[in-house]
């Protein structure tokens, strides 16, 4: 059971999830292969469209550390990042050996900056180490500033991997998030718009891409009766049963997306008008999936009276994520700053969404908001 009363986000199974595990456990197809493997990319690489291949792994973390892999990032090597993000978008260039460099973040949708993303190239050139790769990432799903980051990637001839982690169904002038740059990763963790319970796929245009990543995802074994290897490959295949858990959501994606998309523009009608309460701004050419609702608050201090208050009444809310150039873990390695990625950490806050949130759950959190004190707490 779940401490709080309304918890920030949980899984949900309303589709045909148990019926497919039993086809697969009736079939002995636990483990990494099986007919739902195969059904499961093709649904995605559908959905995706935009000629997209794509390889079911066992969790977007694989699926980022996979695109490294096949975009020949090796040790000693930089890739540029948004500092601005989830852990599990830098640590895969810190298990190749590959030096991470930050760039800060831009305010429209909070992603990385395109102007700091080009002084930061144009300083590791100038330092005599022109990174090989960028990780751009959608936060909370909602897209970045993509026309521009392209530019920036095609004018040096630099990959682009598109952690687009959270944004499954989000679109950039009508084309899916994670199919708009080299490589792109979705992640099918049990928090995400749809689940497989652990999972992510890695996407591609290229078909002998993919089959390369398969193979390394499966110990890379050769194709003998004997155990062979030429390479040295990794356990990240997604297995037959979370492939199964997959086919079933994917049918209810879009009905997760149109409520998703309810429940946030439900709170920005009845919050966007409390004092200290505010809402990024919606750019047009931009479709989110809006996977997280998340709020401005005119301080960290008011940020932090808020959610104590919720938490107070059993509701579930989160600061939004501090920036990896101020962690302790990364603070050695290079970063270009602007303050927006801070003071974003210190105003920003997740609000309670999911399937599982029903219109009285949502109420309930938008009731005790407008009951907290005025911002000059």
């Amino acid at each position: 059971m779940h401490r709080y009363k309304v918890p920030l986000t949980v899984a949900e199974i309303q589709g045909d999830e148990l019926k497919n595990i039993q086809i697969a456990m009736e079939q002995g197809m636990f483990a990494t292969s099986g007919d739902y493997i195969n059904k499961f990319e093709d649904l995605v690489a559908s959905y995706l469209r935009n000629d997209s291949c794509v390889a079911a792994l066992n969790s977007g973390t694989s699926c980022l550390h996979m695109a490294l892999v096949m975009a020949g990032i090796e040790k000693g090597d930089e890739v540029l990042c948004q500092s601005f993000t989830f852990s599990a978008s830098v640590n895969p260039i810190i298990y190749q050996g590959a030096i991470p460099v930050f760039v800060d973040s831009e305010r429209d949708t909070w992603n990385l900056c395109p102007v700091l993303l080009e002084t930061a190239i144009k300083d590791r050139i100038a330092n005599g180490k022109k990174p090989k790769v960028m990780v751009v990432v959608h936060a909370y799903g909602r897209p970045a500033k993509m026309k521009e980051i392209l530019r920036i990637v095609e004018k040096y001839n630099i990959l682009l991997v598109e952690d687009a982690a959270a944004a499954l169904g989000s679109k950039y002038f009508d084309k899916t998030c994670g199919t708009l740059g080299d490589f792109g990763v979705v992640s099918f963790n049990g928090n995400k718009i749809i689940t497989t319970s652990a999972g992510g796929v890695l996407i591609t245009k290229d078909k002998k891409i993919k089959k390369h990543a398969v193979s390394l995802a499966t110990q890379a074994r050769e194709l003998k009766p004997h155990y062979e290897y030429n390479e040295v490959g990794y356990n990240y295949r997604m297995t037959n049963i979370a492939a199964a858990i997959g086919v079933s959501q994917m049918q209810l994606l879009d009905e997760r997306l149109k409520e998703r998309k309810r429940i946030y523009e439900t709170y920005k009608s009845e919050l966007g008008r409390v004092a200290g309460i505010s809402f990024v701004n919606e750019i047009e050419e931009v479709s989110s999936n809006h996977w997280m609702s998340c709020v401005l608050c005119s301080s960290k201090e008011h940020r932090e009276y808020i959610r104590r208050f919720l938490e107070e009444r059993g509701i579930e809310s989160r600061p939004v994520w501090k920036p990896l150039h101020e962690q302790k873990v990364y603070a050695e390695y290079p970063s270009y700053v602007n303050g927006n990625a801070k003071w974003l950490f210190e105003r920003g806050l997740m609000l309670p969404i999911g399937p599982n949130l029903t219109v009285d759950d949502q109420m309930f959190v938008i009731d005790a908001i407008k009951n907290t004190r005025p911002c000059s707490v």
